[in-house]
C-alpha cells in the first residue's frame, strides 16, 4: 500500500487543518493483516509461497512443512522469491522440520527472503537438512 504526501497535503489544504501528526494518509480500511499463499510446484515435488510467515500465518507454514516431512522425495522445493518476511519461529519450524527428516532429504530453499538466510546461518548454521538458494 502506498501513500503519498501529496494526497495529505490535498486534505489538509481542504480542511484547512494545519498539519497533521504524520506527512502520510492513514489507511481508511484499517491494519494490514498479512497473509500467505502456498501453491503446488508444477514439474517437482514442493511449493511455491507468497507473502509473510509470521504470527498470524505460522499455522499455514507448519502445515506446509509437516506435509513435506510426510512425503517421500529426496529433496522437496520451497520456492520462497515472493514471500517477503519470515520472523525467527518460522524459521524455526524450518529447522525442526528438516531435523524431522530421514537421512539423505533435505529442503531446498530456493531464493528466500535475506533475513531467512541470515537466521538460519546464524541460529541453525549445521543444519543438514537445509539447502539454501539463490537461484
Amino acid at each position: 500500500m502506498g501513500f503519498s504526501r501529496a494526497g495529505t497535503s490535498a486534505v489538509v489544504r481542504e480542511r484547512g487543518e494545519r498539519g497533521l501528526n504524520t506527512p502520510y494518509q492513514v489507511p481508511a480500511a484499517g491494519p494490514r493483516v498479512p497473509g500467505l499463499a502456498v501453491f503446488p510446484l508444477a514439474g517437482r515435488q514442493g511449493v511455491r509461497a507468497a507473502g509473510e510467515v509470521g504470527l498470524t500465518t505460522r499455522a499455514i507454514w507448519e502445515g506446509v512443512l509437516e506435509q513435506a516431512v510426510r512425503e517421500d522425495e529426496d529433496v522437496y522445493y520451497l520456492e520462497l522469491s515472493d514471500v517477503t518476511f519470515v520472523d525467527v519461529a518460522g524459521a524455526g519450524a524450518l529447522a525442526a522440520a528438516a531435523g524431522q527428516l530421514r537421512d539423505g532429504r533435505r529442503f531446498v530453499v530456493r531464493r528466500p527472503p535475506p533475513a531467512l538466510r541470515r537466521t538460519l546461518d546464524l541460529l541453525w548454521p549445521d543444519q543438514e537438512g537445509i539447502e539454501v538458494s539463490t537461484s
